[in-house]
């Protein structure tokens, strides 16, 4: 039973989500701002999380930022209905998806879904002694899917899930262009509609950290109006 941390001041939301997150065979924890979470959080992290921006005390993207120091655990954003900033901003500092209130629970329900089949895709513990060993080697990148590592010219560099399942699918080919729809098929699931600038966003965020350990990395190529390609180094 996966357990899902909701975060949100508006107690009518952890309520109605929480018993919809119930019947459909999670176990829930619910907190009302964003310090009570991450109090928590240090002591024992949830399976996944899903955060409100609007906070009193520490609002979602202080709590995510804090939460990303020591986990990639999947998180998703609850953003207002036209608040683009708040969208962009939250993939850019590491949210794995975002949905708009006002929200269809059931929408919701698919998106937490998604997330957690994805992890599953990445961090699978019912592998074989062969399939644990299957490291990718891309010139100074190595991605072990099992374990979730990944190793940019000898420094850790610690990715979300999205982040992984795109650089992953950019690298095993390199030199291919990856068009933007065929990203959002390696990291949303058929029935999860996102846009264009959710992936750029992700790419932005994945760069970034990559940069983070190494200030001349380049592997990752913009094509303007067709997608990106991995070159190898």
């Amino acid at each position: 039973m996966s357990r899902i941390a909701l975060v949100d001041d508006d107690r009518n939301i952890l309520t109605s989500v929480s018993m919809t997150l119930e019947a459909e065979g999670f176990e829930v924890e619910t907190y009302n701002d964003g310090q009570a979470a991450l109090d928590a959080f240090n002591k024992r992290l949830p399976d996944m999380a899903v955060f409100d921006i609007k906070m009193p005390r520490m609002d979602g993207m202080d709590l995510l930022q804090r939460v990303r120091q020591k986990t990639a655990m999947p998180v998703i954003f609850l953003t207002s209905k036209d608040d683009e900033i708040d969208e962009v901003l939250g993939l850019r500092m590491g949210a794995d998806d975002y949905v708009k209130k006002p929200f269809s629970q059931r929408l919701l329900v698919e998106r937490i879904r998604a997330l957690l089949r994805r992890q599953e895709v990445i961090s699978g513990d019912d592998v074989t002694e062969a399939e644990a060993s299957q490291v990718m080697q891309r010139g100074e990148l190595s991605m072990d899917p099992l374990r979730h590592a990944v190793v940019w010219k000898g420094k850790d560099v610690s990715l979300t899930v999205t982040e992984f399942l795109l650089l992953q699918a950019l690298a095993q080919r390199p030199g291919f262009v990856k068009s933007r729809d065929q990203l959002m098929d390696v990291a949303y699931d058929d029935q999860v509609y996102v846009d264009d600038r959710t992936i750029d966003s992700h790419i932005k965020r994945l760069r970034k950290k990559m940069r983070s350990v190494d200030n001349d990395f380049s592997a990752i190529e913009t094509l303007y109006g067709i997608g990106y390609r991995y070159n190898e180094e």
